[in-house]
């Protein structure tokens, strides 16, 4: 039976159909931004019916506001990652919407900083996918990102520059802008840390130094790698934070750990994370009041565990459905929408608002990792799984601590606390994750048609 060779134009109407994919993804997540922005707009209405009991006169400019920076976001995807997940960004513009609602009900100065911040975060995500237009490129700088992450950390102790707050050195001051340069270091010790290990893997997974009769990894191969967890490490016990150290060494034996696939560098990393907390807890006062209190807040309720205690008096004022948004009385918890605007939603939107928050870093942790999976190469399956443990494990620590099942570390709950610095860093981090996404996202058919060769007659 003679067989029928396809001509050019019909393989080009086989592959036809596969390239409106990028068109129905961006469909979807224009769909999914406008219903997003619907209950963003929604539940702002209601926290101002029940604060003032009348709907607010700037409805129309914020719903406008809302959009544009959505569709904004949207246009960027289309232009320079039309083949991204389509999902990420709806569900960080609900959470991002939602936690300002919140401080705009719990602080109207705070609010109108957050807005310019969101904004500040939109354009900084738009930029970021213009001059980030392959992955590959960020893996041959990566000496360079780690001077510039180390360099990062090393600014709140720079003299008349850092600055003291709450016992922690951690941010810096330049004329009216206060921020925090460590929310740009870990994503720039993220990328070295990937770089490092998709080059270095083989060499730490397989056995080549002899000890006595055993085989073991090459210890020598993680010297520089080390170095720069140990520098940071001093920086930030120097600076005082405890949220992000405990971030920067899990992310550290994380990617090792997914690099490697050897459990003994998961155990090492659990031995030296219980060490770090013994000496911590003996040499940082900090260390040692958020232990205590984590352990038994009761005794120091009028001191150290006050806004723990309160927080947890919010939470059991909200019981299932919460107050109501509005209705409820969060000013009573310290820095409420900072540390702890878990708490806020917890009253007025009850177990169930609270389960939706975090349904919603569910969604964004699985998506990252199946963004990782279809990445193109080693180093980008990497750095996606370094920014979703980055951006997992920082709504993690804070809701964990919130709730007492882990000590209190300071960090704030990504998209949705009031902070300029984490706002742009995190919409940073999502550009890179979508640029790994689109570069992930390949078409079977397209792949099928072009490598497949025409039989011979």
């Amino acid at each position: 039976m003679p067989v029928q060779l396809r001509s050019p134009s019909a393989l080009r109407g086989a592959v036809a159909p596969e390239d409106s994919v990028p068109d129905r993804r961006r469909r979807t997540e224009l769909g999914l931004l406008l219903l997003s922005s619907l209950l963003v707009v929604g539940a702002y209405v209601l926290a101002s019916v029940g604060t003032s009991n009348r709907i607010p006169t700037n409805l129309v400019p914020f719903l406008c506001i809302v959009i544009g920076l959505g569709l904004l976001a949207h246009l960027a995807n289309r232009l320079f990652a039309a083949r991204c997940h389509p999902v990420v960004l709806p569900v960080v513009a609900l959470l991002n919407g939602l936690g300002y609602v919140m401080i705009a009900r719990l602080d109207s100065h705070e609010a109108r900083l957050q807005a310019g911040w969101t904004a500040v975060g939109v354009i900084a995500y738009v930029l970021t996918l213009v001059v980030v237009r392959r992955s590959r490129d960020l893996d041959r700088y990566r000496y360079l990102l780690l001077f510039g992450g180390v360099g990062l950390l090393l600014t709140p102790l720079v003299p008349h520059l850092g600055v003291d707050i709450n016992g922690a050195r951690l941010w810096i001051h330049l004329g009216p802008i206060t921020g925090q340069p460590v929310e740009l270091a870990k994503l720039a010790l993220c990328i070295f840390f990937a770089s490092y290990f998709a080059e270095k893997r083989d060499v730490l997974a397989v056995p080549t130094m002899r000890v006595g009769n055993r085989l073991l990894p090459d210890l020598r191969v993680l010297g520089p790698l080390a170095l720069a967890w140990g520098i940071s490490m001093l920086v930030l016990g120097a600076e005082r934070d405890v949220g992000f150290a405990l971030l920067i060494f899990v992310l550290f034996i994380s990617l090792l750990w997914l690099a490697t696939g050897r459990i003994a560098w998961l155990l090492a990393g659990f031995g030296l994370f219980g060490l770090g907390t013994f000496v911590g807890s003996h040499l940082f006062a900090q260390v040692n009041e958020r232990i205590t209190i984590w352990l038994n807040p009761w005794p120091y309720v009028n001191g150290a565990s006050y806004q723990l205690v309160q927080g947890l008096y919010a939470l059991g004022t909200g019981g299932l459905i919460g107050t109501g948004l509005g209705l409820g009385h969060p000013h009573f918890v310290p820095y409420v929408s900072t540390d702890f605007i878990f708490v806020a939603f917890g009253e007025e939107m009850g177990l169930l608002g609270t389960t939706l928050i975090v349904a919603g870093f569910l969604v964004l942790v699985g998506t990252g990792l199946r963004i990782a999976q279809s990445a193109r190469s080693d180093f980008a399956k990497l750095a996606a799984c370094g920014l979703t443990v980055i951006l997992g494990l920082q709504a993690f620590f804070i809701m964990a601590g919130i709730t007492r099942l882990l000590p209190l570390t300071g960090i704030t709950l990504p998209f949705m606390a009031y902070g300029g610095s984490s706002l742009v860093a995190n919409y940073i981090l999502i550009a890179l994750l979508l640029r790994i996404s689109d570069e992930g996202a390949t078409s079977p058919v397209t792949e099928s048609a072009t490598s497949q060769e025409l039989p011979a007659i």
